[in-house]
């Protein structure tokens, strides 16, 4: 199976394969969604750590390395490479939206200068990288995104990240919805788990996003 077959929802089971895609370098940018230090702190406990072990090994073994290789290719190519990252601008948090005040998981205090909102440095920003600060899920809602890769020129947005089935997912629906054409890089994302991740793919794939995997990308955009 390839990306036109795979992550396939009830919707789109007899659906049509779609079209080669053609994602012009200067119309196109890698965009690297909340690969935060916070994400990959060791856990308060030991059945904590275990229970999150397998994302972790998911970030340190596939995320990362994809992630940074990919980064390193599209900036080899000339081709623009952004970030966006959950901080706020208040140490209190009161410039959070709702949805990171809530209790709970989401519940995110992360000043903009602390240590635990900061881009983990293995993909962090080059030179003048653009970095978006967001306190929403979406880094469109709520953030100048839109206007920049509207400045830009920009029509595609290679997503990647984390969680895939919250910020990245947010930011992927966002993007579709402004007419933007949007490619998830399923290597070069994680959620929580496993079975959370592929089934927020096959959620999105083929309606907000094509779903491909890094390798796939990079034949198809000659990098």
């Amino acid at each position: 199976m390839n990306w036109k077959t795979r992550h396939r929802s009830f919707y789109y089971e007899h659906a049509p394969e779609p079209a080669d895609l053609v994602l012009p370098h200067n119309e196109t940018a890698l965009l690297c969604i909340d690969v935060q230090n916070y994400g990959l702190v060791p856990r308060d406990t030991p059945e904590e750590q275990a229970r999150w072990q397998p994302f972790l090994d998911r970030m340190h073994h596939t995320v990362l390395p994809n992630l940074a290789a990919l980064q390193h290719a599209f900036r080899a190519k000339g081709i623009d490479v952004m970030h966006a990252r959950i901080a706020c601008q208040l140490d209190d948090g009161r410039d959070r939206s709702l949805v990171q005040k809530l209790p709970g998981w989401n519940n995110l205090l992360m000043p903009k200068d602390s240590e635990a909102s900061q881009i983990v440095p293995e993909v962090a920003p080059v030179g003048d990288e653009i970095v978006i600060v967001k306190t929403t899920d979406s880094a469109v809602t709520g953030t100048n995104l839109r206007f920049i890769l509207h400045n830009m020129g920009i029509r595609n947005v290679v997503v990647t990240g984390i969680y895939t089935d919250q910020c990245v997912s947010s930011t992927v629906r966002a993007l579709a919805d402004e007419s933007f054409r949007v490619v998830l890089i399923e290597d070069c994302c994680a959620a929580g788990t496993d079975a959370l991740h592929r089934h927020e793919l096959e959620i999105m794939n083929m309606i907000y996003c094509n779903v491909m995997s890094s390798a796939e990308l990079e034949a198809m955009m000659a990098l």
